[in-house]
Order: C-alpha cells, then sequence, then structure tokens
C-alpha cells in the first residue's frame, strides 16, 4: 500500500446535454481513488449507508483499492444531484442530502497509519486536520478544499493548509482564498501559507503548478465528445498525486511534478468520457499512456 485517500463516498444524480442519470456511483474519495488506482496502492477512507451497493464495492477492490477503512453506518449514502448547462461549465445543485455524511469522523485502521502519502478529498478543514494528525509515517500530504470552506473555516482552513506539501484548487477558489485577482499574484500568497506546491485547475483549459522552481502549466485535452465533466478535478487530483506516489522518490523532482500535471490532465479528461465513473471500468494503461504521449506531441514545439 501507498496512499491513503479521504472523502465522500456518494450517490450522483445528474443531467447534462448528453443525458441524465438517476444515482451513480461518486464522491471525491472515489473518484480520487480510481484514478490514483492505475499508478499506485490505495487505501480509502469514507463512509457509506445501508443502501450501498456491492456491485460498487466491488468495482473498487477490483481495482485493488483497500476497503479497510469505508464505514458502513445505518442510514441511507451521502446523495448530490445537479443539472449542467449547454457548455457545460456551469452546474446547477438540486439536492444535497449528506446522510450519513453529516456524522463522518474519519478513522483510520492501524495499517492505514504507517503509510507514506495522503490525499485529504474535500471535506471539513477541522476533519482533515484530524487525519494527517493520524499520519505516523507520512512523506507527503495533498489536499482539497471549496468556496464554502474558505468562505466559513477561513483560519481553520489556513492551520490545515500549512501542513500540507500541495495543495489543488481552482483558479476562483484560489483567487478567493489569496484575495488576489491576477493568478500568479494569488498563486505566490498561498504558497506564504504554507503548502510547498500549488496547483491551479482551470478546467477545460488545464492546470497551472506553481512551486519553488517557478510555474508550469499545461493545456486541457480537447475531447472529441464531452458526456459528464462530474469528477474529473478529483480525477486530476487522483492522477497527479497517484503518479507521484507511484513514484516514491519523484515528490520533489520539478521534472516529475510536469509529468504529474499531465497524468492529471489525462485521468479528468477520460473521466469526461462517460457519466460517474463509467470510463474506468474498461480504462488501462496503455489507453492511458497513448494520452499522456499525444499532451508530449501535441504541447512540443
Amino acid at each position: 500500500m501507498s496512499l491513503v485517500v479521504v472523502g465522500s463516498v456518494a450517490y450522483d444524480g445528474v443531467e447534462t446535454p448528453a443525458g441524465s442519470v438517476e444515482r451513480m456511483l461518486g464522491g471525491a474519495c472515489t473518484y480520487i481513488s480510481l484514478a490514483a488506482s492505475f499508478f499506485t496502492e490505495v487505501a480509502i477512507v469514507g463512509v457509506v449507508g445501508d443502501d450501498f451497493r456491492s456491485e460498487d464495492a466491488q468495482l473498487l477492490a477490483g481495482r485493488g483499492i483497500d476497503l479497510a477503512g469505508l464505514e458502513h453506518a445505518p442510514g441511507k449514502t451521502f446523495f448530490y444531484s445537479c443539472t449542467y448547462s449547454a457548455d457545460m461549465n456551469e452546474r446547477t445543485t438540486l439536492r444535497t442530502d449528506l446522510n450519513v455524511f453529516a456524522d463522518f469522523e474519519p478513522k483510520l485502521p492501524e495499517h492505514y497509519r504507517r503509510q507514506p502519502y495522503l490525499f485529504l478529498g474535500n471535506i471539513q478543514p477541522a476533519l482533515q486536520r484530524s487525519v494527517r494528525a493520524q499520519m505516523t509515517a507520512v512523506r507527503a500530504v495533498g489536499g482539497d478544499t471549496m468556496n464554502y470552506w474558505i468562505r466559513e473555516t477561513r483560519e481553520e482552513l489556513l492551520a490545515t493548509i500549512k501542513e500540507w506539501d500541495f495543495l489543488l484548487i481552482n483558479d476562483s477558489e484560489a483567487r478567493q482564498l489569496s484575495g488576489h485577482s491576477d493568478l500568479r499574484r494569488a498563486a505566490a500568497a498561498i504558497l506564504e501559507m504554507g503548502p510547498r506546491t500549488l496547483i491551479v485547475k482551470r478546467g477545460e483549459h488545464g492546470a497551472v503548478l506553481f512551486g519553488p522552481q517557478g510555474h508550469f502549466t499545461a493545456p486541457g485535452y480537447l475531447l472529441e465528445h464531452l458526456v459528464d465533466p462530474t469528477g474529473a478535478g478529483d480525477c486530476f487530483a487522483g492522477g497527479f498525486f497517484g503518479y507521484l506516489a507511484g513514484r516514491r522518490e519523484a515528490v520533489e523532482d520539478p521534472r516529475e511534478l510536469r509529468r504529474a500535471v499531465i497524468y492529471g490532465s489525462v485521468m479528468g479528461s477520460f473521466c469526461c468520457e462517460q457519466f460517474g465513473v463509467d470510463r474506468f471500468r474498461t480504462l488501462t494503461r496503455a489507453e492511458i499512456d497513448g494520452r499522456f504521449q499525444e499532451f508530449r506531441e501535441f504541447t512540443g514545439f
């Protein structure tokens, strides 16, 4: 085992211009762990209810993901539904039922605590910090957050990300957290808050990595047919951090960090090709590396 992932495991109802699905497997922890599992061993920490389907557990286990930290609680699994705009750049939330996730208190099995890599999905900063405190031999910590936590729990969030090596957020969150509208100034301000490396996700426009060696910009992948962008940012995180965890000595190598950004973009692009996690049912490492090579070709000059 190598990478511990903490976050939500959920069911989603999604409508896009390509169609709709009433109930599909989702949640940040699910997307991150599935994407990361193509690069390294993964263990998850989350909570599900009585309605969690055995076939969904089998999908995760079939990717070699350790489910010892997946708690089963009385009640229903976290449910979220939304609809996307015609260009899929805007999402309108229709329903959020936290259910068993409302009382989620992450507890790490003993064998998880000794693992070297930890990624903290988008949950309350105090819970993220409590998980970090349970790890006894962690070498690198990455995490995500959102506008709600930035607005409502800012001081708690600042204390939490101060202990992280990697922070992954989108461009609007970077501006909100830093107070700067210019992305470069925003990144400089965030790096002073503690994280060694910042990755700003920009949706279809790619991602930018900021760190001690400067910045690196990667474009988005141009899909022929976009079906569902749900989970793409989490799959980016899984590809990015999973690649680094699999390389072990790569977390401070500038070239490896850049490759990790590309693998993150690759995994995010595959996620969008089908609804929910369906693309990961058939995806192969050969396809992943093939798309990585495409990035090499269309960015080379």
